[in-house]
């Protein structure tokens, strides 16, 4: 890492704000250089016509977190936005985001920098999120990996020989979009269909414990009033019949994906985080197999494929080593 950043007049490092911009929640903390995490937030991604009210909520948490740095003698020196699309880093702007259709063409980083008056940095969420896992989580003293985010939707986020792959237009590791399944039928909302994230995504696993609840009328998810991927895990752990086969064909999915990308980048570590992550347990077995059967032996039996240990930091730590890195 960069040995020099701006610092405080009393020699203290500054903080970023990093601010990881989801589907379904926005999280944003302040993080020093030594990656702690100082002040956190979480909350609702506001449902907005308008990307104004999406900015709002950012520059409210920044200037809430101002406050709270003034107590510990540090300022924020530069935010730094994680968000689920492609994005073009140069110019601070979000070319696509499905899940998050009013911010794309929108000028993000310009919007925010004219507001709050710091540097802004952007960056495609499961990209931050495999910087943070390099940086401070289960990647460490690895060069070669590839992160998948299994969340609202399936994100990726791939590291070769220590530096981000972001491709010609800055949209690598579009892995959510890579095609399991073409004779599947299930749309997903990038215009295809028989994509990796309408099998492993919270949301696909909440579509296939609903079309499943017919064929299991005693099953437990049939009393859900406002079924989620969260309780389609607790129902797995409980031994639900309905939710146990909904994280067996989850993983049959998930392993296929894995085993082509162990196929073509070959590398040291494949990264699992997201919230979908949190049901390891009762997907794990399914995709490992399929990792056995389709990747070559000798790649299947060096890889070593793991949980993400950041948790929902990963991206907000990998943001805030960009910013870091950025401003050295």
């Amino acid at each position: 890492m960069p040995d020099s950043v701006n610092k405080d007049d009393d020699g203290n490092e500054g903080l970023v704000f990093a601010v990881d911009l989801g589907g379904t929640h926005l999280r944003s903390s302040t993080v020093s250089k030594d990656g702690k995490i100082h002040h956190r937030r979480k909350q609702q991604t506001p449902r907005a016509a308008k990307a104004e009210e999406i900015v709002h909520a950012i520059t409210r948490a920044a200037r809430e977190f101002e406050e709270l740095g003034k107590v510990d003698g540090r300022c924020i020196r530069a935010v730094s936005v994680a968000v689920p699309g492609t994005v073009n880093v140069d110019e601070g702007v979000i070319v696509k985001a499905p899940n998050l259709p009013s911010l794309e063409k929108y000028p993000l980083c310009a919007e925010l920098t004219s507001q709050l008056n710091l540097p802004c940095v952007l960056e495609n969420d499961a990209n931050a999120a495999a910087i943070g896992e390099v940086w401070r989580g289960a990647a460490r003293q690895h060069k070669t990996i590839v992160c998948l985010t299994l969340g609202t939707g399936v994100g990726g986020g791939i590291i070769l020989d220590g530096k981000l792959w972001r491709g010609v237009e800055g949209a690598a590791a579009e892995i959510g979009h890579m095609c399991v399944d073409p004779f599947g039928g299930v749309a997903c909302t990038c215009g295809s269909q028989g994509c990796l994230e309408v099998y492993a995504s919270a949301t696909a696993i909440v579509r296939m414990a609903r079309n499943g609840r017919a064929d299991h009328p005693d099953s437990i998810l049939n009393n859900c009033n406002e079924l989620t991927a969260e309780r389609v895990h607790k129902g797995g752990a409980a031994g639900d019949e309905l939710a146990l086969e909904v994280f067996q064909r989850m993983g049959i999915y998930l392993g296929i994906g894995i085993a082509n990308l162990i196929n073509l980048l070959d590398p040291e570590m494949i990264v699992i985080g997201g919230g979908v992550a949190n049901a390891w347990s009762l997907f794990e077995t399914h995709m490992r197999q399929q990792v056995v059967e389709r990747a070559f032996s000798r790649l299947a039996a060096h890889i070593n494929i793991a949980r993400a240990e950041c948790g929902d930091d990963a991206g907000l730590l990998g943001a805030a080593r960009l910013a870091f890195d950025r401003m050295s």
